[in-house]
């Protein structure tokens, strides 16, 4: 019972990408532009794969989910951050600060599974064109998504778990604008030793594995180019992994970045502006990337906003 009433009243403080006040308008304008931006143009993306039948194949379902765990990834952080600007405070209570750090994870490992998936999708696409309809069958391509959502579920249940024998001061402070897990952990007194170890664990599961197997995708599928004799159906295959190629790479060039900054610098500072390239720039370009690339998905958009525009003429 103690341990409740402990754990009720504990705060932590976010110390922000900055203290200075006059800095905090310019941030406030700056991450609420980034965030309508991101949700506007991941939602754009689902309604317009959902909307137009020419983008109901696996390659575009899968996207659609991608688009969905981007606007889940960017609101379990920037709305909080921009609610303590506006008040100009910084805590964050221990129930906010761990239902936080349970989505932002799950959302993360998401978007890690969801790219690997797609990797697949294309490796058997260009691979085995002719078993590629038989295996990637709606029923199929649903179970893939449901595997994904409840792999990353339940490792980071695991992680809140682990983080609830933790033991804080009655106000922690954390040197991040949202509760980042490794943060969270390093602030703790004490108990943090099993949690570490999973965090190696969860690392390996979740970011490990769908590395290597994007990888060895893209080393099939590259095999598979240069055994083509045309260079014209070289070219048409592979371009259809053009915005993938981006997007993985922005992805986890970001999440490199993340790690090296705070691996080699040491300083919370640039770790912190690699977290917002990570956070919040990445799902903000997947749109982007996948509508200017893309010639299907940009008919798509482009067939939605006029119907859109013709029912707000109509009215």
């Amino acid at each position: 019972m103690a341990e409740a009433n402990y754990t009720y009243f504990l705060e932590f403080l976010l110390l922000g990408l900055s203290e200075d006040p006059e800095l905090q308008p310019l941030l406030f304008g700056l991450f609420l532009s980034m965030y309508l931006v991101a949700v506007l143009g991941n939602l754009l993306i689902i309604l317009a794969v959902s909307s137009d039948s020419h983008l109901h194949t696996p390659m575009y379902f899968f996207l659609s989910n991608l688009s969905l765990a981007d606007i889940c990834f960017v609101s379990t952080t920037i709305p909080k951050m921009l609610m303590n600007i506006q008040a100009q405070r910084k805590g964050i209570s221990y129930i906010e600060c761990l239902t936080q750090v349970y989505f932002l994870n799950t959302f993360a490992g998401m978007d890690n599974l969801l790219l690997t998936v797609m990797a697949y999708d294309r490796f058997l696409a260009i691979c085995y064109p002719l078993k590629y309809t038989v295996i990637m069958n709606p029923r199929f391509c649903g179970i893939l998504v449901l595997l994904c959502w409840i792999i990353t579920s339940w490792v980071c249940l695991i992680h809140i778990l682990l983080m609830k024998h933790l033991v804080f001061s009655t106000v922690s402070k954390i040197a991040h604008f949202f509760c980042d897990l490794a943060q969270v952990i390093k602030a703790a007194n004490s108990g943090t030793l099993i949690s570490t170890i999973f965090i190696y664990v969860a690392t390996a599961l979740l970011g490990v594995l769908p590395v290597t197997g994007i990888l060895y995708s893209y080393s099939q599928i590259i095999s598979s180019l240069l055994r083509m004799s045309s260079t014209a159906s070289r070219y048409k295959a592979f371009s259809t992994c053009g915005s993938h190629l981006c997007v993985v790479s922005l992805f986890y060039g970001t999440a490199l970045g993340v790690y090296l900054s705070s691996a080699v610098t040491h300083s919370s500072q640039a770790s912190m502006i690699a977290s917002v390239l990570y956070t919040v720039v990445t799902p903000m370009l997947n749109p982007f990337i996948y509508s200017l690339r893309n010639k299907d998905v940009k008919g798509a958009l482009g067939r939605l906003l006029s119907r859109a525009a013709s029912s707000l003429i109509d009215h």
